[in-house]
């Protein structure tokens, strides 16, 4: 087929800004105001579909609190920016890594270049995700700009099959991707200044409402409190100080009593917190677990009960 018989292409993602016809002749300054500008339109398109994000976190929140899984599908630049948003839940928020799924088109080799025609295998797709079993309380977040890549919607499409809960984020408002998930969240970031270059602020647009979607459901599910990061994992000395820091900003305590409790607790803040106010160690898991990870729920179980806490 001949470049003249292709079909018209409607994907916003793809097509081409007049204003930036010109733009490799700029000055520097004059590339770097109109990248700056495109950027924090895709930040203004992000807000717009805070509605469509709240919808997905409502629905997410039961199905992870009951236990199930996240996983994150995607291709070339939406698939690494996918993979880096579930990598970080695990030191951040302590996510346990059974319960993290990421299926990139073309594997791990992906990451580091790309995958020439791995997007297209939508049969590679629906083996990697069933593969793993996407049952009824998985959640599965597909990520695409133009939300036509085969590979991410042949995924969506298996794993809704199977009963779980997807959720498609596209910067086009009307795709295949959207359709076929669930939960569609359109992102409308419009044409690139460099035409089809969709890590520019299509690549911003997705790493922010997937930021904004996995740190509203880690706060919701009880891995953060009073803004800090209760259960983060503490694996060097930097995050050791930073555990002190937020146990003392937590409680009032000194420094010594914050790194005897931390001692005692594995280096966990969330359950140091809980021993600083005289919470037996033998008492804290169950508690936990009654209150859904909450502090503030166990908290105020101890305030109404007349016992000692935060």
């Amino acid at each position: 087929m001949t470049l003249d018989a292709l079909p018209p292409f409607s994907s916003l993602t793809e097509g081409q800004d007049p204003r930036y016809a010109d733009v490799d002749l700029w000055p520097v300054a004059s590339v770097l105001d109109a990248l700056v500008e495109s950027q924090m339109s895709a930040i203004a398109a992000v807000r717009a579909a805070v509605p469509h994000m709240e919808k997905a976190v409502t629905a997410a929140l039961p199905r992870l609190m009951a236990g199930g899984r996240l996983f994150y599908v995607g291709a070339g630049t939406s698939g690494r920016i996918g993979m880096q948003d579930g990598v970080e839940l695990l030191p951040t928020f302590g996510w346990e890594p059974e319960r993290l799924v990421l299926l990139l088109a073309g594997g791990n080799d992906a990451v580091y270049q790309a995958a020439e025609g791995a997007e297209d295998r939508d049969d590679v797709a629906r083996a990697e995700i069933l593969a793993h079993d996407p049952c009824a309380n998985d959640v599965v977040l597909g990520i695409a700009a133009s939300g036509s890549t085969p590979y991410t919607c042949a995924a969506i499409g298996a794993a809704r099959t199977a009963g779980s809960l997807t959720i498609g984020i596209a910067c086009n408002p009307s795709c295949q991707l959207l359709n076929m998930a669930e939960v569609g969240i359109p992102v409308v970031t419009g044409m690139e200044v460099i035409s089809g270059s969709t890590r520019l602020k299509a690549g911003t647009a997705q790493k922010a409402t997937l930021n904004l979607i996995s740190t509203t459901l880690m706060i919701r599910m009880g891995h953060a409190y009073r803004g800090q990061m209760v259960d983060m994992r503490v694996v060097n000395d930097k995050l050791r100080r930073r555990a002190c820091r937020m146990v003392r900003s937590l409680t009032g305590c000194t420094e010594q009593q914050a790194m005897a409790t931390l001692q005692a607790a594995n280096f966990n803040v969330k359950r140091a917190v809980m021993l600083y106010w005289g919470i037996p160690a033998d008492q804290i898991e169950s508690l936990l677990n009654a209150h859904d990870d909450n502090l503030r729920g166990v908290f105020a179980q101890l305030h109404a009960s007349g016992a000692s806490g935060d």
